[in-house]
């Protein structure tokens, strides 16, 4: 198996490059968590992709250590936990370790299995690396460069076809929906995933639609927006 199949592999359970031992199977244990089909955001393929990207790794061991590791935390550090919006956008994770609570900056656009550097916070006033784990929340996963979640439909406008509104982390995106699609739909919204950070490139927002009787039609929601627009302090101003 060659090399870049193997670097596939790992991109699919949301790893920079290779990695072993705990911090592999911390990121797969992420990784097949959030694709769970019977979980929110969860999806079936996905679900089989990543066991598969694990076994492949596990199989092909030997030519893995031919690769360059990247530089790997102790086994016995804490990974950093970030939720989905914090690696959209950045923010300030917390971390305990031994004693001590560490205040961690998480750059916009991190990903599993990168390790963030902690400037002279190790015992012997070196350097920290510590791995990074970004948890599913909010109905958003991550798989890699990609964001994924779920969405209802009205199951008429499903089997019709027609325009359908998505409420995403950075507002209301209207997609049309093509007329007579069998099976599981997947919508993919381009450049909505996790945004591009050295030499990963923008991810994309993939939403599965739901079949449900409850979700709003298209009226519903173009009456939603008419209200949001003019509402009586827009009238009055």
């Amino acid at each position: 198996m060659s090399a870049v199949n193997l670097n596939q592999a790992f991109a699919t359970l949301g790893l920079h490059g290779p990695t072993g031992g705990d911090a592999l199977v911390r990121a797969f244990r992420a990784a097949v968590k959030a694709a769970r089909p019977d979980m929110p955001g969860g999806d079936a393929d996905r679900f089989r992709r990543v066991i598969a990207a694990y076994r492949l790794i596990q199989r092909e061991g030997g030519a893995m250590q031919a690769l360059e590791p990247p530089k790997a935390a102790p086994a016995a550090l804490p990974v950093v936990a970030v939720s989905v919006l914090e690696a959209l956008r950045g923010g300030v994770a917390t971390v305990r370790l031994a004693e001590r609570v560490l205040r961690v900056a998480v750059t916009a656009g991190v990903r599993t299995g990168d390790h963030l550097r902690l400037r002279g916070a190790a015992a012997d006033g070196g350097d920290l690396y510590l791995p990074v784990l970004i948890r599913p929340a909010d109905g958003l996963s991550v798989v890699g460069d990609d964001l994924h979640m779920n969405w209802p439909a009205p199951s008429r406008l499903i089997e019709d076809g027609g325009r359908i509104e998505i409420e995403t982390h950075v507002g209301v995106r209207g997609v049309w929906v093509t007329r007579g699609l069998t099976g599981t739909i997947r919508l993919r919204l381009r450049d909505l995933g996790l945004p591009a950070r050295g030499g990963r490139p923008t991810g994309h927002l993939f939403v599965t639609l739901e079949p449900s009787e409850d979700a709003p039609s298209a009226a519903d929601h173009l009456l939603a927006r008419f209200t949001r627009v003019w509402t009586p302090e827009r009238l009055a101003a």
